[in-house]
């Protein structure tokens, strides 16, 4: 029988004198994405084919300034009628009256399952089906009329289009937010006689926003870029302006990087503007309680 080494008690490991382990596979992974990532710049620096003095023509042309601003209204517009159509929906769909529920969620069957794509194609030429549009009593007289043409344009085609599409997932976000809340804060408030409207807009949609934020801004990203779109139904926005101008100069590649650097800009802007609301929203949450006590003993020292 062999006897371990005694290790002396008095042997104590300096802290001080440690080194940090030496990690084969970050060193080749790091290096692996520094070559990818000088390779990438190494390439946009010496193609001369992307034609960057053109870029740099173009990136603040009236034009393409003016298409931008178009983007960004149709991002905002949109998004503030899908958010309060969603929301409606969202509620319907947690109804307990069952014609409400499930109109609610046929709307949101049919109009998620419908490209966006399609959508604004078919409200662009909505005169074909309906050359008037009516206001009077159903299968009664008539009390307006207007040409769908003239109601229909672009613009109207486009609103109605993308804020259908984005009424239809932010009813699922808004609904998964409801229903992350606790039923006990139902109860609470049928308890202290709060209605169901004030339940809901008091109680349960504030503790939902927490839920709701994050896909939500994602979805107001994604229609920022779903307005590229409407440039089929010659709708004025971002991408449209470029392909005016490059099919007047055939300067493709140039003027689609003026659209992708401004398309970065604003999606970089809202990102940190999203991570700013979740920020606030999510005051209060399990893991920042966490941090209080240590925050507050860290002061008082």
């Amino acid at each position: 029988m062999t006897n371990a080494p005694v290790v002396p008690a008095t042997a104590a490991i300096d802290v001080a004198t440690a080194r940090r382990r030496i990690r084969p596979a970050r060193i080749i992974g790091g290096t692996l994405i520094l070559i990818v990532v000088l390779s990438v710049i190494w390439f946009l620096v010496s193609n001369e084919r992307f034609e960057w003095d053109v870029v740099a023509e173009y990136l603040f042309n009236p034009s393409v300034l003016l298409g931008l601003g178009m983007s960004l209204v149709l991002t905002v517009v949109c998004m503030v009628l899908g958010s309060i159509l969603g929301t409606m929906l969202a509620a319907g769909q947690l109804s307990d009256f069952w014609p409400v529920k499930a109109a609610s969620i046929a709307f949101v069957g049919v109009f998620r399952g419908i490209p966006p794509l399609v959508q604004l194609i078919f409200w662009f030429n909505l005169a074909y089906l309906l050359p008037r549009i009516t206001v009077g009593v159903p299968f009664g007289p008539e009390f307006f009329s207007w040409s769908t043409n003239d109601l229909i344009t672009p613009l109207t085609a486009a609103i109605i289009g993308l804020s259908l599409h984005e009424a239809a997932y932010m009813a699922e976000i808004v609904r998964a937010g409801m229903l992350s809340v606790d039923q006990g804060q139902h109860d609470a408030a049928s308890a202290m006689g709060f209605s169901r409207w004030h339940t809901f807009s008091r109680i349960v949609l504030p503790q939902a926003m927490r839920v709701i934020i994050p896909p939500t801004g994602s979805q107001v990203i994604a229609l920022l870029k779903g307005t590229s779109l409407v440039s089929v139904i010659a709708m004025g926005d971002l991408l449209h302006a470029v392909q005016v101008i490059y099919n007047r100069t055939y300067e493709v590649v140039p003027m689609l990087i003026v659209a992708v650097i401004w398309y970065l800009v604003v999606v970089t802007v809202l990102t940190l503007i999203q991570r700013r609301v979740e920020q606030h929203f999510g005051r209060g949450a399990a893991r920042d309680g966490m941090r209080r006590p240590a925050r507050r003993a860290k002061e008082a020292n």
